[in-house]
C-alpha cells in the first residue's frame, strides 16, 4: 500500500472523504492542496529531498480565484507531474464522463486511474488505490467502455475541438475566424468543412446537429 500520498482538490468536504479513505486505508502520511501549483511544487519538493510521493490524487477542474496560477486544471497538473515524474502513480478523480477526455488522460499523460466522483466515487476511489498498488490501471464503471472497440474512433483533438465549436453554435466561418485569431491549424474554410465532411461520414450523421448530437452521445464532447 502507499506511504505518502498528495490529494490535490479544491472542494474542502470533497477533499474530507479522501483523506479519511486514505487514513482507513492506512496511509501513514497523507498532504492536502487546493491549488495545482501549490500540488506540483509539493511533489518537487519533496522529490528534492529524497522523500517521494508514492500517489497523487486529482480533481480536473479547479476554481479561478484571485490568486494567479502556472497549472490552472488538473488537466495541466497531471501533463506535467507525469512528464516530470513519470514514476509517480496519478489518480484523477473527478466529475467528468467524456470517453475522449479519459482516452487523452490514459494515452497522452500515462495516468494510472480515472475514478468519476458518484453515488460509488469512493468505494471505486478504494479499488483504485488497490488496483494501482499492484501495478494494474482502473477505470470507473461509468467510463469503462472508454477503450472499447466500438469507440476506438479515429478522431484527434483539433477533431473535438471543432465539434465543440459547432456545438455552441458557430458558424464554419465563425470557426476559421477563430483558428486564426488563435493560429490554429488547418484554420482555411475549406480544411474544416473536408474535416467536417469526414466526420459526418464516419459517425454516420446527416448534418451537423446530428453529428453533434451523436458525439454528444458518445462523450465526446
Amino acid at each position: 500500500m502507499f506511504k505518502k500520498v498528495l490529494i490535490a482538490e479544491d472542494m474542502e468536504d470533497i477533499n474530507k472523504g479522501v483523506f479519511s479513505l486514505l487514513t482507513e486505508l492506512g496511509v501513514s502520511q497523507i498532504d492536502q492542496v487546493q491549488y495545482c501549483d501549490d500540488a506540483y511544487l509539493k511533489v518537487k519538493r519533496a522529490n528534492l529531498d529524497g522523500e517521494s510521493f508514492d500517489l497523487v490524487i486529482s480533481d480536473l477542474s479547479f476554481k479561478v480565484d484571485h490568486r494567479s496560477q502556472t497549472y490552472t486544471s488538473g488537466h495541466s497538473l497531471v501533463e506535467k507531474l507525469k512528464t516530470e515524474f513519470p514514476e509517480l502513480k496519478v489518480i484523477v478523480y473527478s466529475v467528468e464522463d467524456r470517453l475522449q477526455a479519459v482516452r487523452t488522460l490514459f494515452n497522452q499523460h500515462h495516468i494510472d486511474a480515472y475514478v468519476c466522483k458518484s453515488r460509488n466515487g469512493l468505494k471505486n476511489l478504494t479499488q483504485a488505490i488497490n488496483e494501482i498498488a499492484e501495478g494494474n490501471t482502473f477505470l470507473s464503471p461509468e467510463v469503462a467502455n472508454a477503450f472499447s472497440s466500438e469507440n476506438e474512433l479515429e478522431i484527434d483533438d483539433y477533431d473535438i475541438s471543432l465539434l465543440d465549436h459547432l456545438s455552441k453554435g458557430l458558424s464554419q466561418d465563425e470557426i476559421s475566424a477563430l483558428y486564426r485569431k488563435e493560429n490554429i491549424a488547418p484554420a482555411s474554410l475549406s480544411s474544416i468543412e473536408k474535416r467536417l465532411n469526414k466526420l459526418r461520414i464516419q459517425f454516420n450523421a446527416n448534418n451537423a446537429i446530428h453529428l453533434v448530437a451523436i458525439v454528444k452521445d458518445l462523450g465526446l464532447i
